[in-house]
C-alpha cells in the first residue's frame, strides 16, 4: 500500500495582530505579531548586607520566585554594597500564584539563611505600554524570615509588560527556567551583520632581475604564488623561461574588513617540471589598508616593488647590483557584488562601494509568529529547543531560543531597508544544541528543521501576509515534514517610479559587464566569501554557528545530483510543452481535421502577408489582452518548496544517499563502481545528444565547403537559381505560395519528407574524421 503523500502547501492563517491586511500610511512598530504579556522585575542592587562574620563577608545573590519558577543573579563575593543589574521576565501564562517574593541570600552561609527579603503583589504591578518611559527603582526595606525590618535594602523596580519592552531582549524569561546565569546569553534575540567584503585583484604582470638557486638550470618553470589569510592561489607558469618571466594574470580574491590579512606574494621556481615542489626566489609583503580602492573599470596602476630575498641567497644578492622586483596592479573592486549567495536566491544586489548604492525604494517587514508540530530534535531528552534565523542583505537575525517546546511562541518582528525587489528572504529553524544533548564528538551541533524562502517581487505591495509555511527538509530517507512556521510578511513600497525604474537596471552592478568574471572565479571566490562570513560571524559572541550559516547560505548545493538532474530535465520539458503543443495543432490544421479551421487560419494568413503592419500590435494585443484575462486566476500566495517538481518523490534511497555523499566520497568498494557506472552511462547520452548537434551544425557548414563536390556544386546552382526567381517575384507572393503548398489538403500532397531535408542529411560531418 502507497503511502499517502504529506501537504506541502502553503496555508493562509489567521493572528492577533493589530495590521490589516492592506496598510496604507505610516506602520506602527511590532503591528506584525501577537503581543505577549510580561512581569518584569528589574533588579539593580543591593545595601547594607551583613553576613555572619560582619559587613564584606558574605556572597550575595537574590532569588526572584514566583509560585514554581525560579530565577536567580549571579553572585558576587565579600560585597556588602552588591550591583547586578539584571532584569528577569515572566510569562503571563507561567502565573500560578499571586505574589512574587525576592529573596536575598548569601552563597557563604551554609545554614541557607536569607539575609531579608521583600514582597510585593502581581495585581500592583503598573502596566507600561511603549513608547512610556521607563519605571524608575525605588529602594525596599527588606525583611527577615521573621518578617522583621532589617537595615539591608534592594533597589528594585517591577511592571507588566510586552515583548516590546526595551528590556525584553536583555532579560532572563520564564521559558529558560533550566539555564543557568551562563547560558542564557546563549538563547537570547541576537543581531548579526556580515563583514563587507571586498574582491581583491591581483594583476601580475612580470619580473625582473630574479636570482636563481642553480645557477646552471635552463628553463626555469617560474610562477607567482599568492596568499590572504589561509587562502593561496597560483599563477600559471610563466611562458618565457628566464629570469625576466612575464604572466599578465589576474589573481582574484575576497577581503573582508577590517583587513587583518596581509598579502603575501611570493615568486617561486618549481624543482622539477613533473612535480609540484618548488623554492622561494623572492617575497613581497603589503597590508591590505594601502591597497587602493577603484570604484570604476579604470585600471589600477602598475607599480614596480621591491622583492625580499631568501636567506639562503641573500649572501650572493650582495654581489648584485639591483634587487629583484615584481611589476604588479594590485586594487580591491568597490565596483563588484561579492556574491556569497546561490545568484537565483540573492538577498543583496548591492556593489561594495557605499557610493554606488542605490536609493531605498520601500521596507520589509517581517514577523516570526510561531512554529507547530516540530520533532523531537533531542530523542534522548524527548525536547526541542527551537530558534528562527532570518538573512536579508548583510543583515542576520536570531531570535530568542524557546525550551523544550515543539509549538514555540517567538513573537518577533524585524524590518530590512529593500534596494531591489527582486530578492529573496531566508528563514530557517534551528534547534539549539548549547542545551543540554551535546555531541561528544562534534561539540554542540545545531540541527536544521527547516528553511523558508520568500522572493520579494511575488508579494503585492503593502499588503500583509500572514501565512503558515511547511517545514520541509531532504534527507537520505527521503522527504520529511518538520512542522510548520507562521510567519507575517509585509513589503512596504516608498516610490512606485522608483521600483518600476529597478526592473530596467542591470541585476548586478555595471562592473560584472563592464570586466566579467568567469564562472569558475564566481564559484571559487563564493567559496572564499562564505568562508570569511563563517569565520568572522562564528567568532562573535555569542556565536551564529558555522552549520547555520552554510545551511542558509546553501552552501554545498551545487553538487551533483540525479534527482536535480531529473527535475531540471522535467522543467525544460514543461518549457517545450507549448511549443510542441502548437506543432501538434498545426499538424491538425495541415491534416485538415477539422476544414473550417483551416480554412480560418489560410484566410488569417493571408492578411498577414498582404498587411504585414498589422503584426506587431496584434502579437502586442494578444499579450495584453492574455495579461488582462489571467489577472483574475493569478497567485494569491508566494511560492514554496513542490516535492513533485523537485521528483522527491519519484527519487530512490540510492540516488538520495549519492546526493548527500560528500566530495572525496565515504562510499568504498561496488557502490562505489556502480555509481561510476551509472554516471558514464548517464554521460554517454549527453554525449551522444551534443554530437547529434554538433552534426547537424556541420552539415550545414559542409553545403559551401566542397567536402561533397556533387553536393556543394548542386547547393551552388539551386543558390543562383533561387537568386533570380527571387528577384523577379515579390516576397510576398513567395510567402503565399510556400503557405498554401504547406496548407495543401492531404489528398493533393505525399507525406515524405522534404527535398531539402533529404538533401541536408545526404552532407558529410566530421564523425568520419573522429576516433
Amino acid at each position: 500500500m502507497t503511502k499517502p503523500k504529506e501537504d506541502f502547501s502553503i496555508k493562509e492563517t489567521s493572528a492577533n495582530i493589530s495590521a490589516t491586511k492592506f496598510t496604507i500610511g505610516p506602520t506602527t512598530a511590532y503591528d506584525l505579531v501577537e503581543h505577549m504579556n510580561y512581569l518584569f522585575v528589574n533588579i539593580l542592587q543591593a545595601k547594607n548586607l551583613i553576613g555572619l562574620g560582619g559587613p564584606n563577608t558574605c556572597d550575595p545573590y537574590i532569588e526572584v520566585k514566583l509560585g514554581n519558577y525560579k530565577a536567580t543573579t549571579r553572585f558576587l563575593q565579600k560585597k556588602s554594597n552588591p550591583e547586578w543589574y539584571q532584569v528577569f521576565a515572566f510569562k503571563k501564562e507561567h502565573i500560578q500564584t499571586a505574589e512574587v517574593e525576592v529573596i536575598v541570600k548569601d552563597r557563604a552561609n551554609i545554614t541557607n539563611e536569607i539575609i531579608g527579603k521583600v514582597s510585593f503583589l502581581v495585581s500592583d504591578a503598573p502596566l507600561r505600554v511603549p513608547p512610556d518611559s521607563c519605571l524608575a527603582p525605588q529602594w525596599y526595606r527588606l525583611e527577615d524570615k521573621n518578617k522583621k525590618k532589617v537595615t539591608a535594602e534592594v533597589m528594585m523596580s517591577f511592571w507588566m509588560g510586552t515583548q516590546v519592552d526595551e528590556a525584553f531582549s536583555g532579560a532572563w524569561q520564564s521559558d529558560s527556567t533550566i539555564i543557568n546565569n551562563d547560558g542564557v546569553a546563549l538563547t537570547r534575540s541576537q543581531q548579526y551583520y556580515s563583514p563587507r567584503l571586498w574582491y581583491l585583484r591581483v594583476n601580475v604582470i612580470q619580473a625582473q632581475d630574479l636570482v636563481l638557486r642553480d645557477k646552471n638550470m635552463k628553463d626555469p618553470e617560474i610562477f607567482v604564488k599568492a596568499t590572504l589569510g589561509s587562502v593561496v592561489v597560483r599563477s600559471k607558469v610563466s611562458p618565457k623561461k628566464n629570469v625576466n618571466p612575464t604572466w599578465n594574470e589576474d589573481i582574484m580574491f575576497v577581503a573582508a574588513e577590517p583587513f587583518d590579512d596581509s598579502l603575501v606574494l611570493s615568486v617561486e621556481n618549481k624543482l622539477h617540471p613533473k612535480k609540484e615542489e618548488s623554492v622561494s626566489l623572492g617575497r613581497y609583503v603589503m597590508a591590505l589598508s594601502n591597497v587602493q580602492k577603484r570604484m570604476n573599470n579604470a585600471p589600477a596602476s602598475s607599480k614596480w616593488y621591491n622583492l625580499d630575498m631568501p636567506e639562503e641567497l641573500k649572501t650572493e644578492q650582495k654581489q648584485v647590483k639591483f634587487a629583484s622586483k615584481l611589476n604588479m596592479r594590485i586594487s580591491l573592486d568597490g565596483g563588484y557584488h561579492v556574491l556569497d549567495e546561490c545568484t537565483q536566491y540573492s538577498s543583496d544586489l548591492r556593489p561594495t562601494a557605499k557610493p554606488l548604492w542605490r536609493p531605498v525604494i520601500g521596507v520589509l517587514h517581517l514577523g516570526i509568529l510561531k512554529a507547530t508540530g516540530l520533532p523531537e530534535m533531542k530523542p534522548m531528552e524527548k525536547r526541542t529547543d527551537a530558534y528562527c534565523v532570518a538573512k536579508y542583505g548583510s543583515r542576520w537575525v536570531q531570535t530568542r531560543t524557546i525550551i523544550n517546546s515543539l509549538a514555540p511562541q517567538w513573537n518577533e518582528q524585524y524590518t530590512w531597508d529593500v534596494y531591489d525587489p527582486c530578492t529573496v528572504i531566508s528563514i530557517g529553524v534551528f534547534d539549539n544544541g548549547h542545551i543540554q544533548g551535546v555531541d561528544t564528538v562534534r561539540g554542540p551541533w545545531h540541527q536544521r528543521i527547516g528553511k523558508v524562502r520568500i522572493r520579494l517581487s511575488t508579494l503585492e505591495m503593502n499588503r500583509v501576509y500572514v501565512l503558515s509555511y511547511p517545514l520541509v527538509i531532504l534527507q537520505s530517507s527521503g522527504l520529511k515534514k518538520m512542522g510548520e512556521v507562521q510567519l507575517a510578511v509585509r513589503f512596504s513600497c516608498s516610490s512606485l517610479i522608483n521600483t518600476i525604474n529597478i526592473y530596467s537596471q542591470p541585476l548586478l552592478p555595471k562592473m560584472h559587464y563592464l570586466s566579467p568574471l568567469s564562472v569558475y572565479q564566481l564559484d571559487t571566490l563564493r567559496q572564499q566569501a562564505v568562508y570569511l562570513i563563517s569565520l568572522n560571524l562564528s567568532n562573535s559572541q555569542p556565536p551564529l554557528r558555522k552549520e547555520v550559516i552554510g545551511y542558509i547560505l546553501d552552501v554545498g548545493s551545487q553538487t551533483w545530483s540525479i534527482r536535480k538532474s531529473k527535475a531540471n530535465y522535467d522543467r525544460v520539458t514543461t518549457l517545450l510543452t507549448g511549443f510542441l503543443a502548437m506543432i501538434n495543432w498545426f499538424k491538425k490544421i495541415r491534416n485538415w481535421t477539422n476544414p473550417a479551421t483551416t480554412i480560418f487560419i489560410y484566410i488569417l494568413f493571408l492578411l498577414v502577408v498582404f498587411f504585414p503592419q498589422v503584426i506587431l500590435p496584434a502579437m502586442f494585443l494578444f499579450f495584453f489582452l492574455t495579461g488582462l484575462w489571467r489577472y483574475r486566476k493569478r497567485p494569491r500566495l508566494p511560492p514554496h518548496v513542490d516535492a513533485n517538481l523537485s521528483r522527491a518523490y519519484t527519487t530512490n534511497e540510492d540516488e538520495l544517499d549519492e546526493e548527500f555523499d560528500p566530495i572525496p566520497s565515504r562510499k568504498t568498494g561496488e557502490v562505489l563502481k556502480w555509481r561510476y557506472d551509472r554516471l558514464r552511462i548517464i554521460a554517454a547520452r549527453m554525449q551522444t545528444v551534443l554530437g547529434d548537434l554538433a552534426t547537424q551544425g556541420e552539415r550545414l557548414q559542409s553545403l559551401l565547403s566542397w567536402r561533397d563536390p556533387r553536393a556543394t556544386a548542386i547547393f551552388v546552382c539551386f543558390s543562383l537559381i533561387v537568386c533570380l526567381v527571387t528577384y523577379k517575384i515579390p516576397f510576398h507572393h513567395m510567402i503565399v505560395l510556400t503557405g498554401t503548398h504547406v496548407l495543401m489538403h492531404p489528398r493533393l500532397r505525399v507525406d515524405f519528407p522534404s527535398v531539402p531535408q533529404n538533401f541536408l542529411r545526404r552532407m558529410s560531418a566530421k564523425t568520419d574524421t573522429m576516433f
